[in-house]
Order: C-alpha cells, then structure tokens, then sequence
C-alpha cells in the first residue's frame, strides 16, 4: 500500500523510489536515489522537481515494488547471449547483447507479456545484427507497485520458452566466391563484388577465403564450385547469372555441382532473384547482379541466419516480403531502419 506525505513531513524519512531530475540537453537521472534520507534541505529542491509530495510504501503481501519486479522479469526475458544488471535504474533494467550475433525475439510471447498490461518490455527488431553490449531489450513494472501474481504471471509466460530475447553467436565461416559472367571472366569489366563481400564478410566475423572465376557455363560454374568445396570453404557465394536471360545459367551451374534444397526468389527488393541451396551440409548462396550496385540488399538479411546455423527455406524468405522493399536512402542508416524488419 502507497500512502502520500507531504515534502515537509517527509523529513527523516526514507525515500521508496528514485526521483528523476531532467535538464533540457545536459541531463536525464535520478536527483534523489531510493534510500536516500530526506533532509529539510531537499524540501526546495524536491519541490522545483514538481514534488510536493512523496509516497512512504508499505507493502502488503500481494504488491510487488518495481525494483524487485524488474528483477524478476528481466531473469525471466533474457535468453542465450544476453546479460542485464544486477540492479535498476530507475525502476528499469536494460538486457545487453552479450555476444557479436544475431537477436532473436519470441515475438508472440512478446506480445502475451505485454498484453498484461502494467508490465512492459520494448525491444529491437528480431534479427537486428548487434554488437556486445548493445542493448536490444529494457523491462520495467509500470506503476511503482503492482500486483504480484501479475508479475510472476508475466515471468512465467516469459521464462516458458528459455526466455523472449537472445542473441545467437554468428560462426566464423570460410568463404568460397565464385564470380560468374563472361564479360568478368575475359576481362572486359573489372570485377566489384569480391570487395563487397570481402567487407560483409568481415563485418560478421568472416573470411573469403577462396576467389574463383568461370565464365557463363553451366558446367565450369559447378566445376569452381566443387573446387572451392574441395578447398574448404564451409560457405559457398556465387555472384551474377541469376536473372533470365539466355547467357545467365548461374543458378543451373549451382544444381550440376549437387546442390539440394534449391529456393529460388525473394520478395525482397534489392535481392528478388536470390538462390539459397545447400550442397551436403554448405550452405551455397547464388547472389543477383544487385549485390554488386546496391549496398545493401537480400544477402544482408539472408547471411547473418546462415551464420546463425538457420535453415534458409521457402517459408522464411517469404516472410521477409514485410519490410523488404528497401527506400534505397541517400544516405544508408541499414540495419538502423525498417529494411527486413
């Protein structure tokens, strides 16, 4: 139960809740902490920050504190890959990725958490790439105190499925690139993508390890793709071929070098003619000439699950078709935006 004192007659008293002070562009966090033992020379300060009044708790068996709730909702949340503070602030516990990887969210029980009404949990998009550190969820009980079995409600509904957020570690892979086309393969054109990929590639935590070439072949296009297997690459990504013209047999040299669980076509835009295949246990990858042009495009979305150890099959891509039509932006802010989303 929450009985309400005035400032003046909370002198001597303990504070039950963090007071927050705000300056416009200089500061935002707590000018009193919880705890702290109001003095007589707080009173104007108290005040300037609106409080007239301070709430003095006494907590019957069915309430909760926010504090003790968040804790009991974040350990309920986090998942693999995830880590939080062993105190709020300010009521709130922010989880951090704990790893380089890929967040996963349980959307739907996401949704049932936050359908309780005074809690909440806000997090990123799921399969947002994330950095150790970032944080990608915060949790809170929204009124100072709340229901308990509401809250242990919540945590259960959280905690069912080993918690609603994770981040999954992105494996290291050995890339093989094999870049098809003729106008590449006799050297009339400069090749651009193998310094794309090199850059993705990195950026994940990967190498392209081998560089083959072959021109429009159905035939030397598997043979550069078997001998990239033969090499190790444990990832195989093919550039160019995929569109429908007659020279373009990329995706047919993919099915001669043994490839199995062929989908062919994304509704996603850059990336609508993208091959995803898998040869034995490598995945292969067959990557329209968009990947070359536009910064980003499907292979964003498509690389960071593969390297995840996700199955890529028909389902999956056609889920991406929501929030798949990049704005192509004059200044790229991916994977800040709503591409893939």
């Amino acid at each position: 139960m929450a009985d309400t004192v005035t400032v003046e007659e909370a002198v001597g008293m303990v504070l039950a809740h963090d007071i927050t002070e705000i300056v416009r562009g200089v500061k935002k966090g707590a000018a009193f902490k919880k705890g702290h033992i109001v003095r007589m020379e707080d009173v104007e300060h108290l005040k300037r920050l609106g409080k007239d009044h301070l709430y003095v708790l006494s907590l019957g068996p069915d309430e909760i504190h926010e504090d003790e709730a968040a804790m009991l909702l974040a350990s309920s949340l986090a998942g693999r890959g995830v880590l939080f503070a062993n105190a709020p602030e300010e009521g709130k516990i922010a989880i951090r990725a704990a790893v380089d990887g890929l967040l996963r969210v349980d959307k739907e029980a996401l949704r049932r958490f936050n359908l309780l009404g005074e809690v909440m949990c806000a997090t990123l998009h799921d399969a947002t790439p994330v950095t150790a550190g970032e944080t990608v969820a915060a949790t809170r009980l929204i009124p100072l105190v709340g229901n308990r079995s509401l809250v242990v409600e919540a945590a259960q509904i959280a905690g069912k499925g080993g918690g609603v957020v994770s981040v999954a570690p992105l494996r290291r892979a050995n890339i093989g690139l094999v870049i098809t086309g003729n106008e590449v393969f006799y050297g009339r054109i400069k090749d651009k993508f193998e310094e794309v990929l090199r850059d993705k590639a990195r950026s994940l935590g990967s190498e392209v390890r081998e560089v083959r070439f072959a021109p429009d072949d159905k035939e030397c296009i598997a043979r550069e793709i078997r001998a990239s297997l033969d090499a190790g690459a444990d990832l195989i990504i093919t550039s160019g071929g995929m569109s429908v013209d007659p020279d373009d047999v990329t995706r047919e040299g993919i099915l001669c070098a043994g490839a199995t669980e062929v989908v062919y076509g994304t509704p996603v835009l850059p990336g609508a003619m993208f091959l995803s295949a898998r040869i034995g246990t490598v995945p292969i990858l067959g990557v329209p000439a968009c990947g070359m042009f536009h910064k980003i495009t499907v292979l964003d979305l498509v690389l960071p699950r593969v390297l995840c150890g996700e199955k890529i099959d028909r389902t999956l891509l056609a889920d991406m078709g929501h929030g798949g039509l990049c704005r192509n932006c004059p200044t790229c802010r991916y994977p800040s935006c709503h591409f893939g989303k």
